[in-house]
């Protein structure tokens, strides 16, 4: 055996199983097919600016206790994981309304009339008891009795923006469980260098050898030996952190209680575009999040103002945005050339951020076509039996696993490889 054991994958949930192993004292590497690290959290560093990939925000500890374990155990201080003020508002009747997410919401209307509002509370308290219900599959289920405005101008703007998902698909349970979890908007932080801060961190004290793609895990005498055009790499044990398809594809072989949840475990593809300005947003604007609900625009889901992140996303004098497409823009534009997506995008943005098209210096599409698990009902019935299957040499990490689809789902679910790992090589 060449290694103890191998992990395929960079992002939160492989390095976060490999920085356990490694710590319980097993010889570990990361093998990560892109030339960085960070998967879907990478960050680019382009002429000063902290361009975030993907879109991130960290709850308090009490909804994100591995992340923020994990942040303490690398020695990362308060003023590195700061908070973002006026984190979420939503585009309604030609302005933003602040306060989305938060208690002072219900009083403002945060874009709601008082007879939704009234609603949101009452949906509130029913998601507090506990699990939706049985009649609720969906998450247009479970908000389809309530008044019309919760879903077109809150739920489904929410659903899209941050998690790609067709409301009439995701699972209402999974989308209950994560609102449970995060909270209050005004409890939210970032990472002040990027959200692949964590990542970077966690790789510097590990053994990660970037642009190894595998394309196969197969088993060999006393393990697994990982196929690549680079080399092959023999380990007792191996965990697979990637997407769900891409596991699939990787381990043909999986048990029928294993395969049965990967097929099940679908995506959301995501398209974002980040905008460096040679001036900021326009003076007086405030907030970083702003929903777009499909009512205001069919292909344009969120509005993020990244220098109002933190600061130190681009340098001073200087602004730097992102656009987010919705479901429907995603499938509309995925294909397009980078050229026609900033064409697109920018042009319905100036409605919402009047002369943006003059001020943009530079451009860059990512695009994510496994973006976040999709958690279907389909999937979330399967997830008990996955959960139940005996030790391999062959484990899972990602937010896929748990269908909690952030990062504080992949840093849970590597953690919990690593002690299935260590269970079974003991």
């Amino acid at each position: 055996m060449n290694v103890d054991v191998a992990v395929v994958g960079a992002g939160p949930a492989g390095l976060a199983a490999a920085y356990a192993l490694d710590r319980a004292g097993l010889a570990v590497r990361v093998l990560e097919a892109a030339e960085a690290v960070g998967g879907r959290m990478r960050t680019l560093r382009a002429r000063g600016c902290l361009i975030d990939t993907g879109a991130e925000m960290l709850p308090s500890a009490d909804g994100y206790p591995a992340t923020w374990r994990l942040i303490r155990a690398v020695g990362l201080d308060a003023a590195a994981v700061p908070r973002v003020r006026d984190a979420v508002g939503v585009w309604r009747d030609g302005r933003v309304h602040p306060h989305v997410g938060r208690p002072l919401g219900l009083l403002t209307g945060a874009g709601l009339p008082p007879r939704a509002r009234l609603d949101l509370v009452r949906l509130r308290l029913r998601l507090a008891r506990g699990r939706p219900g049985p009649e609720a599959a969906t998450v247009a289920d479970l908000v389809g009795k309530y008044h019309p405005d919760l879903r077109a101008f809150l739920v489904e703007p929410l659903v899209a923006g941050f998690f790609g998902w067709d409301a009439g698909r995701s699972s209402a349970a999974v989308f209950a469980e994560h609102l449970a979890s995060t909270g209050s908007t005004n409890t939210w932080h970032t990472y002040r260098d990027g959200m692949d801060t964590l990542a970077r961190v966690l790789a510097a004290g590990l053994d990660v050898v970037t642009g190894h793609e595998v394309t196969g895990v197969v088993p060999c005498p006393g393990g697994v030996r990982l196929e690549s055009p680079r080399g092959s790499v023999s380990a007792r044990a191996a965990v697979l952190a990637v997407p769900a398809p891409v596991a699939a594809r990787l381990h043909p072989g999986a048990p029928p209680e294993e395969r049965a949840y990967l097929e099940a475990c679908t995506y959301a593809p995501m398209l974002r575009l980040s905008l460096v300005l040679s001036r900021p947003a326009a003076p007086g604007r405030r907030g970083f999040a702003t929903l777009v609900p499909a009512a205001e625009d069919p292909v344009l889901n969120v509005i993020t103002v990244d220098h109002h992140k933190h600061p130190g996303r681009a340098p001073a004098g200087t602004g730097l945005i992102s656009l987010i497409t919705s479901p429907q823009g995603t499938a509309a534009l995925m294909g397009e050339s980078d050229e026609k997506v900033a064409d697109q995008l920018v042009g319905r943005a100036e409605r919402f951020m009047p002369g943006l098209a003059g001020r943009v210096a530079r451009f860059h599409v990512h695009r994510f076509p496994h973006g976040l698990p999709e958690a279907t009902p389909r999937a979330l019935a399967l997830r008990a039996a996955f959960e139940g299957r005996p030790g391999a040499a062959v484990d899972y990490a990602g937010d896929w696993v748990a269908l909690r689809p952030c990062s504080e789902g992949a840093v849970a679910a590597g953690e919990q490889a690593a002690a299935r790992v260590l269970a079974r090589l003991s």
